[in-house]
């Protein structure tokens, strides 16, 4: 079934099909929730062309989850896969209603993908990972011990680095310092996704582009507390991984969006205003110079200053424009500020295991 663009499911399907209020004693109807029942933890993972590792990262969040004793679900979003992920994810949510697979139409990037499972998870608490099994599901005690203790976001620190050191360990530094550095969150690592927040918080930070990697510095803008705790690091055992140093660089310009975000985000005016009536007041102050020498020498101020006229015709328009490139950020803001987000990202169809009993509905997204 597909969802028409703003929709989401709500009550779901077994493997994303429609559900016609009867029950089939041939289709299994596994570990399904009582009625009323909440996850207190929801584990988001995006996947793409991830087919090696899902089954295995499956069963090891299971297993973890289960011993940790409190109701949880398991958010898994296909981000356009083009292998057999999306069909290995429908048989799992086939057999666990504990577990709801997002599809993403297309490859929408990791940040989206976040964004979708995150819109979609239901716990108080939320951790994300990758899924290529380069974290280790054993740690997430670790994570939910430090929301326990009231922190609300807590970030993986790879300590104890074991990537390529040229290509990836001393970009990545270079990276981790600038931000830390600009945001003024004292965290080491930015770029793992294995991290932790209470949902509250999540939901109050807007994802798009390849903005989850700053996630803890938008956090700090709300007042959110930040810890972070050592996660070990370990080599991919299957599949290719989707990192490169091109990835790395493309940070960098990233870091720009977010120190202008962190400052002016709700103010804008104060960032190109001061630079718009530094241009405006040096120009003005050229031209009246200009002037003087045009009124009292009586020089021909285009045939000895032409150069310094321009410059200064070109820093009051150019002044100008960047206060009125300001004002419009304001409206922006306040636009932001009054209206409904968007979602970066749209749904091709939601699948998880449902009781019997469970009505079916589809209801607009608010």
């Amino acid at each position: 079934m597909h969802l028409p663009f703003g929709m989401r499911q709500t009550s779901h399907a077994l493997a994303g099909e429609p559900f016609n209020g009867r029950s089939d004693p041939e289709t299994p109807r596994l570990e399904v929730y009582n009625e009323g029942v909440m996850p207190k933890y929801s584990i988001v993972v995006p996947f793409h062309n991830e087919e090696e590792n899902v089954t295995m990262l499956y069963d090891r969040l299971k297993e973890v989850m289960e011993q940790v004793g409190d109701p949880f679900e398991i958010v898994f979003v296909d981000d356009g896969s083009s292998d057999r992920t999306c069909r290995l994810l429908e048989e799992i949510a086939a057999v666990d209603s504990r577990v709801l697979v997002v599809k993403l139409r297309r490859n929408f990037g990791q940040t989206s993908a976040l964004a979708a499972g995150f819109d979609h998870a239901q716990g108080d608490f939320i951790i994300s990972m990758d899924g290529d099994l380069q974290h280790d599901p054993a740690e997430i005690p670790a994570f939910l011990e430090k929301l326990e203790e009231g922190y609300d976001v807590v970030s993986g620190w790879r300590k104890e680095r074991i990537d390529n050191f040229v290509m990836r360990r001393i970009p990545s530094r270079c990276a981790n310092w600038l931000m830390a550095k600009l945001s003024g969150v004292d965290i080491h690592d930015f770029g793992t996704t294995f991290k932790a927040y209470r949902r509250e918080v999540i939901h109050n930070i807007p994802l798009y582009g390849e903005m989850h990697r700053f996630i803890p510095a938008l956090a700090s803008w709300y007042g959110a507390s930040i810890c972070e705790i050592p996660i070990s690091n370990v080599h991919r055992l299957r599949g290719q991984s989707h990192y490169g140093i091109g990835r790395t660089f493309r940070v960098f310009f990233d870091l720009l969006t977010i120190r202008f975000l962190l400052r002016y985000m709700t103010r804008p005016l104060h960032f190109f205003g001061s630079i718009g009536v530094l241009g405006i007041l040096g120009g003005g102050g050229i031209s009246a110079f200009l002037l003087a020498l045009k009124v009292f020498t009586h020089q021909h101020v285009m045939d000895q200053h032409g150069p310094l006229f321009v410059i200064a015709a070109v820093l009051m328009l150019a002044g100008t424009q960047l206060l009125a490139i300001g004002l419009l950020g304001e409206l922006q803001v306040r636009h932001y500020h009054a209206s409904s987000q968007r979602a970066p990202y749209t749904i091709d169809r939601l699948m998880r295991l449902r009781a019997p009993e469970e009505p079916s509905s589809i209801l607009p997204e608010n």
